[in-house]
């Protein structure tokens, strides 16, 4: 995976490396300031999550569904994550406003333990919503959709939504987020072949079902 996109000369700087310009001496000051245990053993690492708390929440538990919990996800999902934003590669609309400038000075060591941190951290709890919708969301979460070809969720991210390496955690994250994505996918807005095969051909509100089963576990 390329580190980072090649610029043709003479361009300026792209607006998100104005936004990690801003935040890197907060997370100076953050690190300076922090009275509690290390999170970390790498001060860098450890600076850099103070910063990432302030959308995602101390240790991962966001509690705005505008940002995803990273507590408990997969380690190689966030990792591939963070190098997608870092390189660009990942460019949904949430992906270029927050993220390409937040990560764009991150090396692979940082990455590597952002990743440790978060996927250490005890998950969220599922969040109970409408019964109606969370049994119509486990029916396609569970059993997929055949005559639509869209394949049980399960099959890949497990029975509990817990995923495995590069798959990621669904289970206990914010049901709006989860739907958000679905959406994305569907429309390529977050490129993801797989992804897009498996969620185009859901309807919306079959796509709130699984986000508020999915949301729940």
């Amino acid at each position: 995976m390329a580190l980072r996109p090649d610029r043709p000369n003479g361009m300026r700087q792209s607006r998100p490396r104005i936004g990690w310009a801003i935040a890197l001496p907060v997370v100076l000051v953050l690190a300076a300031c922090n009275s509690g245990e290390p999170r970390s053993a790498d001060p860098v690492v450890d600076g850099t999550v103070h910063v990432c708390s302030s959308c995602h929440g101390l240790d991962g538990r966001s509690i705005n569904p505008t940002f995803p919990r990273l507590a408990g996800q997969q380690h190689d999902y966030i990792v591939a994550q963070l190098k997608a934003f870092r390189d660009h590669t990942r460019a949904d609309p949430h992906a270029h406003t927050y993220m390409w400038g937040m990560a764009a000075e991150l090396t692979d060591k940082t990455i590597d333990g952002l990743a440790d941190y978060y996927s250490s951290q005890t998950p969220v709890a599922g969040t109970l919503s409408d019964p109606a919708l969370m049994a119509a969301g486990k029916t396609i979460f569970t059993e997929g959709i055949a005559d639509r070809q869209v394949p049980a969720c399960a099959g890949c991210h497990g029975e509990k939504g817990a995923g495995v390496g590069s798959i990621p955690r669904l289970g206990g994250q914010h049901q709006s987020y989860i739907a958000e994505q679905l959406v994305n996918f569907a429309s390529m807005a977050r490129a993801n072949e797989i992804m897009h095969d498996n969620s185009k051909n859901l309807t919306p509100e079959e796509i709130h079902q699984v986000a508020a089963y999915v949301g729940s576990l």
